[in-house]
């Protein structure tokens, strides 16, 4: 189904030219007396490049509609480094490349549940919550005297994701993370 350039939204995905579209930025300029200017950047869902297009009000662009499942992480294969995840509805296994899920796995724990965006029966992306919680598997020792508001240490989670945390935080505690950033936000209780 198309639809009108100016009722395009960051977060959609498009098709064009054979390949899906994620729009991560947009724009709609009008200057002066002159026609409307929309300028959108996209990156590719297949080979993760990004561009950049400027469309004009009228031109109309294709809206690809994706179906999110509900999917649980299992674990990563030894030999391939693939990741085996299970379809929570049919209990079909399917992997997805390293290349594919990228440092986004980094947040997830084994037998933990993720969506999965799929385009017909093409999986086309992880979406992850807004913020998970991990336990410090490794993490410095706080100096004696290094009390300075806002300092922070190097910490390894469990899942190997490296993060900076604040001085009081040590192994065995667990930690909010967003998944957006990367940043700590907090203690969990």
């Amino acid at each position: 189904m198309g639809v009108r350039a100016t009722e395009i939204r960051k977060g959609q995905v498009i098709q064009h030219d054979g390949d899906l579209l994620l729009v991560t930025e947009y724009e709609h300029k009008t200057p002066g007396n002159l026609r409307a200017i929309i300028n959108i950047k996209t990156k590719s869902l297949t080979s993760g490049s990004t561009s950049a297009m400027r469309l004009g009000s009228s031109d109309v662009l294709e809206v690809a509609y994706l179906d999110k499942k509900r999917v649980e992480y299992l674990y990563r294969e030894s030999g391939s480094g693939n990741y085996i995840f299970m379809d929570s509805e049919n209990y079909e296994q399917f992997e997805l490349s390293e290349e594919f899920v990228g440092d986004k796995m980094l947040y997830v724990r084994e037998n933990t549940q993720v969506e999965v965006s799929f385009h017909g029966a093409t999986p086309v992306g992880v979406v992850l919550p807004p913020q998970v919680t991990l336990v410090v598997k490794e993490a410095e020792n706080a100096v004696k005297g290094n009390t300075t508001s806002g300092v922070k240490k190097d910490a390894v989670l469990e899942t190997g994701l490296k993060i900076k945390v604040p001085l009081h935080i040590t192994v065995g505690d667990q930690v909010k993370v967003a998944t957006e950033t990367g940043e700590f936000q907090g203690r969990a209780n």
